[in-house]
């Protein structure tokens, strides 16, 4: 397949369509090597899987090469491999990431090589008893996060999910925990109950934990477009919107997979934000290019690490327009 900045149509599917069920399914098999072998035989068996994935899923290698490419032409230094050759290396770290997630809650990840970059934001945020709003991304493993806060009660975390997708991984996460659903969400609809009970968790100095790189579920989702690795793509308002609401200040949060662990980084995003409707889609689009600028500086460092395998740079429709209704249905 050759070289290209715009996927097959075939890629364009919204994320949430994209089957993940049989990929779960030889990630069980491959835990169970893990657990009596190790890692490398894990890897060695990883591949084939890989494979057999990659080769049912076009849309899915697609989006992979299609990403890569963006990364190239942003950042020809870096060497990324073109081809299968490249995508094979994205869905292998993709595989590890899955593992690293079945290892958190199953007790075996090495916590004490997790290390924390930015970490007194969060501790001077705990200290003052001042909850606030975390930007996640799909880069690394955002379980990191949710097992760190269960290590340390002083940081209570709520984490907003689409949990109608990838249901199997979520309830082999269960069977290995039945602590990892304690602390999810699903905002798939967002209510106006939803929106008091994250308000009330703010207000106890409780961190709420939302991706900002995919777009909502929705037949009209309502977006922002910016700038991300020499392309404009289109990035949800939600968190932005649900920010507001809370009143209270917003965090990036960016995790990465390193040789022997992994590392967590925190920064300050905005202490408050506010969107007055004659300015609401003018803020809307400079937030949206600050947390694009943030995404792309932390993607080039671990590219392979970014797992969204649909075509990110699609436009939905219709795109985003003015309206009185922006303010009570974050997605």
């Amino acid at each position: 397949m050759s070289e290209t900045l715009k996927p097959a149509a075939a890629s364009s599917r919204h994320w949430a369509h994209i089957n993940e069920v049989s990929f779960i399914g030889g990630m069980r098999l491959l835990f169970a090597v893990y657990r009596v072998f190790g890692r490398w035989p894990f890897r060695l068996m990883l591949y084939p899987v890989l494979l057999w994935y990659m080769a049912r899923n076009p849309a899915a290698r697609a989006a992979s090469l299609d990403y890569l490419a963006h990364v190239r032409r942003r950042r020809p230094d870096l060497h990324i491999p073109s081809g299968l050759r490249g995508a094979l290396r994205h869905f292998a770290a993709f595989g590890e990431s899955l593992l690293d997630k079945m290892l958190l809650w199953g007790g075996l990840f090495p916590l004490d090589k997790v290390s924390v970059s930015g970490g007194e934001i969060v501790a001077e945020a705990i200290a003052a008893r001042r909850g606030g709003l975390l930007i996640c991304t799909h880069l690394g493993n955002l379980e990191l996060c949710r097992v760190a806060g269960r290590n340390h009660p002083e940081l209570k975390l709520t984490v907003l999910v689409h949990t109608k997708h990838a249901q199997a991984f979520n309830r082999m996460l269960a069977q290995l925990d039945p602590r990892s659903q304690l602390d999810l969400i699903q905002v798939t609809d967002m209510t106006p109950a939803t929106a008091v009970l994250l308000a009330d968790k703010v207000a106890r100095g409780e961190f709420v934990v939302i991706a900002g790189d995919r777009v909502p579920v929705s037949p009209s989702p309502r977006v922002a477009t910016a700038n991300f690795l020499d392309a404009e793509a289109p990035f949800p308002i939600g968190p932005y919107v649900l920010a507001s609401l809370l009143e209270c200040p917003t965090y990036l949060m960016f995790s990465q997979r390193t040789r022997d662990g992994a590392t967590l980084c925190f920064e300050p995003f905005r202490e408050r934000i506010s969107l007055p409707r004659s300015q609401r889609e003018q803020l809307f689009s400079e937030l949206a290019a600050d947390y694009a600028a943030r995404l792309e500086h932390h993607c080039l460092q671990t590219p392979f690490q970014w797992f969204n395998f649909y075509d990110f740079w699609a436009q939905p429709q219709p795109r985003l327009q003015p309206s009185s209704d922006n303010h009570h249905a974050p997605h």
